[in-house]
């Protein structure tokens, strides 16, 4: 019994092996977002959608899968600007076949990959050429819509759709990178000297400003001050005539006596004055009143004809 099992295992494991052979002849199986080619003795014959699919063994045979997902080439493109400058741009497009195309995507094209290329180096140096290098930074978007919509309608007559195009690097010789960060350098040095000359004018007048409103405040405080000595002065000499009945001349000559002496004595009090030389001698102080009453006089007079 057991060797009549052993006998059949035997026998459907070699059936199995001549069959397999012949139904992955027969059968095949297309993943999704993708398509298979059949051609029919070496002619095209249909599309086989994804799932399980029957072809003639021998006959029929698959040429070719496409995948229907998008795509992305990245082109390296050398080129020069129209100021004479080298740089490198890569310039990724993106694509997919078009599932009612896909017979034009299959047979027009012997390299789909090398001829977007050939179209993206074409259409880049004929518009970088045009630009100077400050251009092509700030209008790398007008580079990648030139190559998107010079490259939609001859890839679409081929089964290709062109979804969109980036400029995604811009890479000058290192020599120009390094010019132009000195030159922005140098552009940011010269902004901030400028502001920073223009935030000392400020503070020089913002302090000359403030110097005048001291000087102004200085001179009312003072004006203040002698105002206030004239008031006590002359409340003090009228107190002294009604209580003496002295003159208001003779009162005056002993007040300016007073504050003539007293300036000798703080004249004497400092410490770095060691002589002080006195235009008159001790015993005519009884001029002194006199010739500072004089002064006086001749200041009013002087005033007086201005």
């Amino acid at each position: 019994m057991l060797q009549i099992e052993f006998q059949d295992c035997v026998m459907f494991a070699g059936m199995a092996v001549l069959v397999l052979p012949v139904l992955s002849r027969v059968f095949f199986v297309v993943s999704q977002q993708s398509c298979a080619v059949v051609e029919r003795l070496g002619k095209f014959k249909r599309i086989a959608n994804p799932g399980l699919n029957f072809r003639i063994p021998l006959i029929e045979s698959v040429k070719q899968r496409i995948s229907l997902r998008l795509h992305q080439l990245n082109v390296d493109v050398e080129t020069k600007t129209k100021d004479n400058v080298f740089i490198r741009i890569v310039i990724a497009v993106q694509y997919k076949v078009l599932e009612s195309k896909i017979y034009e995507a299959c047979y027009t094209l012997q390299d789909p990959i090398a001829q977007i290329k050939a179209f993206v180096f074409d259409i880049v140096r004929a518009q970088v050429p045009l630009m100077d290098l400050d251009d092509v930074f700030s209008r790398k978007d007008d580079i990648a819509d030139a190559v998107r919509d010079d490259l939609k309608k001859p890839m679409t007559e081929f089964g290709y759709e062109i979804i969109k195009a980036l400029v995604t690097d811009i890479d000058p010789d290192a020599n120009v990178k390094a010019a132009m960060n000195e030159i922005n350098t140098a552009q940011r040095l010269r902004v901030a000297a400028t502001e920073k000359g223009e935030a000392e004018k400020i503070l020089k007048v913002k302090q000359a400003e403030a110097e005048a409103e001291s000087s102004i405040l200085h001179g009312k405080g003072v004006a203040g001050q002698r105002q206030a000595i004239i008031e006590g002065l002359s409340q003090s000499v009228d107190e002294f005539v009604r209580q003496t009945g002295s003159t208001a001349d003779r009162v005056m000559d002993m007040v300016l006596l007073i504050q003539y002496i007293d300036t000798l004595k703080e004249i004497g009090a400092q410490s770095k004055s060691n002589v002080v030389f006195v235009p008159h001698s001790p015993g005519n102080l009884s001029s002194i009143g006199e010739q500072l009453r004089e002064a006086i006089f001749s200041s009013e007079i002087l005033k007086q004809k201005k």
